[in-house]
């Protein structure tokens, strides 16, 4: 067990914090809610900025636009008796002007308890600068919140890349186009959600807690359940409950998901994270790929509009079809080793264990997945299906006719990352039990990544499991692809990061 972290003391406020607390206490003595529990308003900032920006200034004149609009102050500018200030809901910035002569000299002098970050309310009308910005005439200004903390300075204090991940909302407030990220992967699962309901696709809920780990290779989290004193997992993956539900007549199903897998941090891996995952019924890899292509290029499309994107400084071409190469082909023309070594199950596996030592239990087939995870997968840019993994790390999928050690699986790759894995499902009941038996005596040899024996499972698949195409798509991964960020910390609002001493 390691050592828990020791509870941190108290820090003790800064000057400029001490400063904002002592205006706080000045507020409440003037009988200031500066904390309201409600507030009117008309516009957003953003909303305001948007359908106004276009107006000349006769035309605001004319119409005398009214609006009352909530926002974070993060600039102010003091010119005696007038005050320039600007107001951010997180994604725009509005102008307003306060003049003494019009709120009046006791309000007037108020203002100038508020900070840089305090949230206020102002009330007024929109008229257009000398320079032309859209600038709200104030009447009035109230407080909604107080920030009692002073915000970091925008090219120093996120400089820090750990704090923007820590402090998320920080990073939110500073960096508008980091809500842009999130707005774009909220509209990315919507379409996703849409592009499967119209094909009939239903839409369901597994499990997170399983009694057996299963669905992928990895190594589980172990929670517990105190009530009925099981030893539970957290969900690997959802596949073969969603299995199950096509064995029970629910011919096309699919699941936004979250899953967990106890594994190492990198650019690409998060221990949490979310994939979509779908299975049809009377479908195989084949129907998998085409749909795969039809939905990505939709998603480019509606949200990117264009079937090309960019991702560090590569231009990736979606146009259909994409590229397909198989697995044994691909690490023969990327790993550098001689064709007649590849086919020497002991060099392989002595090549794997120097390029990945962590690794337990290192078989052939596993030795020819580290070799494409290090030589091959970095190389494919564009979108790219690898197809016929060896069938020993695949034990869900269907073998390949006339090559029982291959499997009917495909891999997408793009940007030299994998988006996707999909297979045409074993079926055979009796086959998958000897699959996971196969496994469980990996697990005894060390391996804690391979399936344990999930008898419920193979009574499901007695009762029989039509042909059917299964795939998991990662969410995260895609996400960075269509924002464009290295990553996959930029895509999930609250990444784990190691605890700060």
């Amino acid at each position: 067990m390691g050592k828990k972290p020791e509870p941190k003391a108290e820090r003790k406020p800064t000057d400029q914090e001490d400063v904002r607390a002592s205006k706080l206490e000045e507020l409440r003595k003037a009988g200031v809610d500066v904390f309201p529990s409600r507030v009117s308003r008309t516009h957003s900032v953003h909303e305001a900025a948007t359908l106004f920006a276009g107006w000349s200034k006769e035309e605001l004149e004319e119409k005398n636009v009214r609006v009352e609009i909530p926002g974070r102050i993060l600039s102010v500018r003091r010119m005696g008796r007038a005050t320039f200030f600007h107001l951010s809901d997180g994604r725009t910035r509005l102008q307003a002007y306060l003049r003494e002569d019009v709120v009046g000299p006791e309000l007037y002098e108020r203002f100038f308890l508020t900070d840089i970050g305090d949230i206020l309310s102002v009330k007024g009308t929109l008229f257009k600068t000398k320079t032309g910005e859209l600038t709200v005439k104030a009447e009035t200004v109230a407080f909604l919140a107080k920030c009692l903390h002073p915000l970091p300075e925008k090219w120093h204090g996120l400089q820090d890349v750990e704090l923007r991940f820590r402090k998320r909302y920080l990073d939110l407030i500073m960096n508008p186009e980091v809500g842009e990220v999130f707005r774009l992967r909220s509209a990315l699962v919507s379409a996703i959600r849409r592009f499967f309901d119209e094909r009939g696709f239903l839409e369901v809920e597994t499990p997170m807690m399983h009694p057996i780990p299963g669905g992928a290779l990895a190594r589980p989290f172990k929670t517990f359940h105190n009530a009925l004193g099981l030893e539970l997992y957290l969900r690997i993956a959802p596949e073969l409950y969603l299995k199950r539900l096509v064995v029970g007549g629910l011919e096309r199903v699919y699941e936004i998901n979250r899953n967990f897998r106890n594994e190492g941090l990198s650019s690409e891996h998060n221990p949490e994270f979310t994939m979509l995952e779908f299975y049809q019924a009377y479908a195989d890899h084949h129907d998998m790929m085409d749909l795969t292509e039809e939905l990505i290029t939709r998603l480019a499309r509606e949200l990117l509009g264009a079937e090309d994107i960019r991702y560090g400084g590569e231009a990736l071409s979606l146009k259909r079809p994409w590229a397909r190469v198989k697995f044994l082909e691909a690490v023969a023309a990327h790993s550098g080793l001689e064709p007649a070594l590849l086919k020497d199950p002991k060099a392989v596996v002595r090549r794997a264990e120097e390029l990945a030592p962590e690794k337990k239990a290192v078989t052939y087939g596993k030795a020819l997945d580290v070799l494409f995870d290090k030589f091959v997968k970095p190389k494919l840019i564009q979108p790219t299906f690898v197809l016929n993994h060896p069938r020993e790390i695949s034990p869900l999928a269907k073998g390949s006719p006339g090559k029982p050690e291959e499997a009917e699986r495909f891999e997408l790759v793009m940007a030299g990352m994998e988006i996707a894995n999909a297979f045409s499902e074993l079926t055979d009941p009796r086959e998958q039990r000897l699959r996971f038996e196969q496994q469980a005596g990996d697990r005894e040899r060390g391996d804690e990544e391979t399936h344990v024996l999930d008898l419920d499972y193979v009574t499901a698949l007695e009762y029989g499991l039509p042909p059917t195409g299964g795939e998991g798509v990662g969410i995260d991964r895609l996400a960075m692809l269509f924002a464009d960020r290295p990553s996959i910390r930029e895509v999930i609002l609250f990444p784990l990061l190691r605890p700060k001493a």
